[in-house]
């Protein structure tokens, strides 16, 4: 890193400083904890789009998908729900998954025509209502089961971290299957069914109450620190709060707070190495090689299908990493509010600025665009009010620019985005 990019960060850096001193650090740390999962849904975007050129537009389904390997994972299985129908459920899944398998073969193994299509179409419909027989008992009988707090068949009661390399295998297991029916798309037929299938995963979410409670949520979710609460009742703590003059509740917030970020800085940064590795290794030239020129590297013999295969997976499950961090973060998982704008939008917004390509960049840009994502608001809600306070009560104006306000960091990330792309077209830290 040279002494540019170091000093880039080292203003960022700076901004979080200057939020704790002169608000509260408890507020700063808040944000630096999702800027380091921002930072790494980047870099999974920036593997797709920086190393291969792939346009995914469907950030939000592998976030998701990171989340819900949380409750799979790490919360407490519900043994009634799983007698009730978790066999049938199971059984269902087998059932599409033969399904799905035998209309490949028949779609592989016959010639053309129309027996084909008609086989086809026999053993897809005739599997659905198999399927649809099987599991729509069960579902209705696990859903049954105490549905005010459960209502699911709960997960495998497993320790919380290991649902981060869970969320980045489930979601690499959803990115093989989109990859082998979508990637031989253009790019921007591409980034409409990556869109597509990323709302078909939250609707997935939503309405099957049994997998994850659906629009219900989950919460109470186990954490890899303690709860503030917890921290409060502990003598030691409080002696040693009381010892260094802290109030023992902001003490224990911010203790909390800055374990998380250890740990999400721990794994950035092994995100960080390991992406660099392969980006020098010769398999990283070979990548840079088909984005830059897919018709050459075709010819030199490269198989351009698979290694795009292999970029989205990889890239997919980074994402899904750090949603299984975001959800493991909140305690919580609620479908409600996975939003193409934070999680699709704002993820490209951050590999552009910090410079596509570019790892570095990929985490400066979700550190700086974070912070602005939360402080512009109440920002501009300070600078409209400093602006209209010298108007007289009742002027249009003044009241115009007060409701406007609110749309502030909307403009704010539009005017970043084009004042970087007019001046720094690469980004902040553009590629090698």
């Amino acid at each position: 890193m040279n002494g540019r990019n170091f000093m880039l960060f080292a203003l960022v850096g700076l901004l979080f400083a200057v939020t704790g001193f002169l608000q509260s650090w408890n507020l700063s740390l808040s944000i630096l904890q999702m800027a380091l999962v921002s930072a790494i849904m980047a870099l999974g975007v920036n593997i797709q789009w920086g190393y291969a050129g792939l346009f995914n537009v469907g950030v939000m389904g592998f976030a998701a998908l990171g989340g819900l390997a949380v409750v799979l994972t790490a919360s407490a299985p519900e043994p009634e729900a799983w007698r009730a129908g978790g066999p049938g459920i199971l059984l269902a899944l087998v059932l599409g998954a033969v399904t799905v398998t035998a209309a490949v073969q028949v779609y592989k193994r016959m010639a053309p025509g129309l027996a084909r299509m008609v086989l086809l179409l026999g053993v897809l419909i005739g599997g659905f209502f198999l399927f649809r027989a099987v599991l729509d008992p069960n579902v209705a009988a696990v859903e049954a089961i105490n549905p005010s707090v459960s209502g699911n068949l709960g997960g495998l009661g497993l320790p919380v971290v290991l649902a981060w390399p869970a969320g980045g295998l489930l979601a690499a297991a959803a990115a093989w299957v989109i990859g082998k029916t979508a990637l031989g798309l253009r790019s921007d037929y591409l980034a409409i069914a990556t869109l597509g299938i990323a709302e078909i995963v939250i609707a997935v979410m939503k309405n099957e109450d049994w997998l994850a409670r659906g629009v219900k949520n989950v919460i109470g979710l186990p954490r890899p620190v303690p709860y503030e609460v917890n921290l409060q009742r502990d003598p030691g703590f409080l002696d040693w709060a009381q010892g260094w003059g802290f109030d023992p509740v902001t003490a224990s917030s911010v203790l909390v707070k800055l374990s998380y970020c250890g740990l999400f800085l721990v794994v950035l940064l092994a995100i960080v190495w390991l992406s660099e590795m392969a980006l020098r290794s010769p398999w990283g030239r070979m990548m840079r090689a088909i984005r830059d020129n897919e018709v050459a590297a075709e010819a030199m013999g490269k198989d351009v299908t698979r290694r795009h295969l292999q970029i989205f997976i990889l890239g997919s499950a980074v994402i899904g990493i750090a949603g299984a961090m975001m959800t493991t973060l909140d305690g919580q998982l609620t479908p409600g509010t996975y939003q193409p704008l934070r999680f699709t939008f704002l993820i490209w917004v951050m590999v552009i600025v910090g410079g596509s390509g570019n790892n570095w960049g990929a985490v400066l840009g979700g550190f700086l665009i974070w912070w602005l994502w939360v402080m512009v608001e109440p920002l501009g809600l300070a600078l409209i009010a400093g602006i209209t306070s010298g108007m007289a009560e009742g002027s249009w104006l003044k009241s115009h620019l007060q409701d406007a306000s609110a749309h502030m960091r909307l403009l704010t990330m539009g005017v970043i985005l084009l004042l970087v792309l007019r001046f720094s077209p690469r980004g902040l830290i553009p590629e090698k």
